[in-house]
C-alpha cells in the first residue's frame, strides 16, 4: 500500500500533501512537526503477525504460575486469575476491575480488534463493521498498560525481596513475551495507513479532524477544567493517605507513596526509587501544570510559541499513564502476600485516589484539544484558502 495522497494533521488540522515514501520513511506535519505516517512495505504482515504471537502469548500467560512467594514457613503460589480471585475474594473490588481492564481486557480488544479488520483486507474483503471496530481499536491504544504493568511487577519483587523468597512462573515469562509482542505490533501499526484502508477517500476527510467551532472550543476547554480540578482535589489525599498497609507479626505499618520511595531509597534501590518518584510524584504534577497552563492559553487565545506548547501536549500525553505503576505494585503486592498475620498487605485509600488522578488527567489530556493551540493560525489558513 501506499501512502495516502493527503492528511488533516490531527493536531493542528493543516491538511499536508504526503508523497510516496520509500520504506521506513516518515512524514511530519510542517507545521506543528506531529508525526502524519510512516511507510512500510507489507506493514499490516508485520502487525498481523506480532499481534497473533501476542495473542497466542497473552492466552499462556492465563493458566500457569505467574509468582510465587514464600516467608516464616509459609508460601503463597498464583496465577494472573487466582491474583485477581484474591483481589475479589477481599473486597478489592476496584483494583481487580483496574487491573483486568488495563492488563488483559483491553490489550485482548486490540488485537481482536487489529486481527477483525487486518484478516479479511489481506484477502481483499472489508469486514462488517470495520469503520467502527477501528474506530474503537484506535481509541483503546493509550489504555493498555501491559508494559506498565511489568515494570510494577519488578517494582514489587525489589520491595519484598529482602524479606521473602520469589519464584518466577512460566506465566510471568509469557507474560514479557506477550508484551514485547504487543509493543511491536503498536511500532508497526500506522493509524494512517490503516484508516486509508479502512475508509474510502471522502469518507477518510470526513473522518479527519477539521478544525473547530467555537462550541467545540467552548467545550473541551470546560470538560478540560472539570477533570483537571477532579484531579487536583484527588491528588491530595492520594499523597497524604497511606497507598497500602503491610501486617507483619500482627502489625500494620501504613505506607505512603513518598514513603515508599524513601524505602526503597534507602534499601539501596536507587534506580527503582527514582522511576517510582517520577512516574508517581513528579509526572501526576508535571501533567496537572502543563494541561492547566495549556487550558489556559487557550481559553485566554494566546498566539506565542504555538509549537513549543505542541510539544509539551505530546510530552504530557505520552508519560501521563505510567503513573499507573504504583497502583499495580499495590495490586501485585495485595494479590501475592496474603500469610494473615504473619505477614499481608492491604491496600490503603490513597489506592483509589491515586488511580482516580492518573485516568482523570489521561482523559482531561484526551479532552483537551490540541487544536485549539492553532486557532489563529488555522482562521487565517482558512481566510487565505
Amino acid at each position: 500500500m501506499s501512502s495516502p495522497d493527503s492528511l488533516a494533521c490531527p493536531h493542528c488540522a493543516l491538511r499536508v500533501d504526503i508523497p510516496d515514501l520509500p520504506h521506513g520513511h516518515k512524514a511530519h506535519c510542517p507545521r506543528c512537526g506531529a508525526h502524519l505516517t510512516t511507510y512500510r512495505h507489507r506493514a499490516f504482515d508485520r502487525v498481523l503477525a506480532c499481534a497473533m504471537a501476542a495473542l497466542i502469548f497473552l492466552i499462556l500467560a492465563v493458566p500457569f504460575e505467574f509468582l510465587s512467594f514464600s516467608a516464616r514457613g509459609q508460601s503463597e503460589h498464583i496465577t494472573i486469575i487466582q491474583g485477581l480471585a484474591t483481589l475479589v475474594d477481599n473486597d478489592y473490588w476496584f483494583l481487580a476491575i483496574i487491573q483486568v481492564v488495563a492488563i488483559f481486557a483491553i490489550p485482548l480488544s486490540i488485537l481482536l480488534g487489529l486481527l477483525y479488520v487486518l484478516l479479511p483486507l489481506k484477502a481483499g474483503i472489508l469486514a462488517p463493521q470495520a469503520r467502527f471496530v477501528m474506530t474503537l481499536t484506535l481509541a483503546l491504544l493509550p489504555w493498555g498498560m501491559a508494559e506498565i504493568f511489568l515494570v510494577g511487577a519488578l517494582v514489587s519483587l525489589i520491595k519484598i525481596a529482602s524479606m521473602a523468597d520469589i519464584g518466577l512462573g512460566m506465566s510471568f515469562y509469557a507474560y514479557i513475551a506477550f508484551t514485547l509482542c504487543f509493543i511491536l505490533t503498536l511500532k508497526f501499526l500506522d493509524p494512517a495507513q490503516l484508516k486509508m484502508a479502512v475508509l474510502q477517500e471522502r469518507q477518510l476527510q470526513h473522518h479527519e479532524r477539521s478544525p473547530l467551532t467555537a462550541r467545540q472550543a467552548s467545550e473541551s476547554i470546560q470538560r478540560t477544567w472539570a477533570l483537571l480540578l477532579t484531579a487536583t482535589l484527588l491528588y491530595i489525599p492520594s499523597n497524604l493517605l497511606p497507598i497500602m498497609y503491610t501486617r507483619v507479626l500482627g502489625e500494620d505499618e501504613p505506607s505512603t507513596i513518598l514513603g515508599g520511595v524513601i524505602t526503597l531509597w534507602k534499601s539501596g534501590s536507587y534506580p527503582i526509587a527514582i522511576i517510582i518518584f517520577v512516574a508517581s510524584v513528579f509526572v501526576p504534577v508535571a501533567k496537572l501544570l502543563v494541561l492547566g497552563w495549556l487550558n489556559y492559553s487557550v481559553q485566554k487565545g494566546h498566539q506565542q510559541r504555538p509549537r513549543e506548547r505542541q510539544v509539551a501536549y505530546q510530552i504530557t500525553e505520552f508519560i501521563g499513564r505510567w503513573s499507573m505503576v504504583d497502583v499495580f505494585v499495590v495490586a501485585i503486592l495485595v494479590s501475592l502476600i496474603q500469610l494473615g498475620n504473619a505477614m499481608s498487605v492491604y491496600p490503603g485509600p490513597a489506592a483509589i485516589a491515586f488511580c482516580g488522578v492518573v485516568v482523570l488527567t489521561m482523559l482531561a489530556a484526551i479532552t483537551f484539544d490540541s487544536r485549539l493551540i492553532w486557532h489563529s493560525q488555522n482562521l487565517e489558513y482558512d481566510r487565505q484558502h
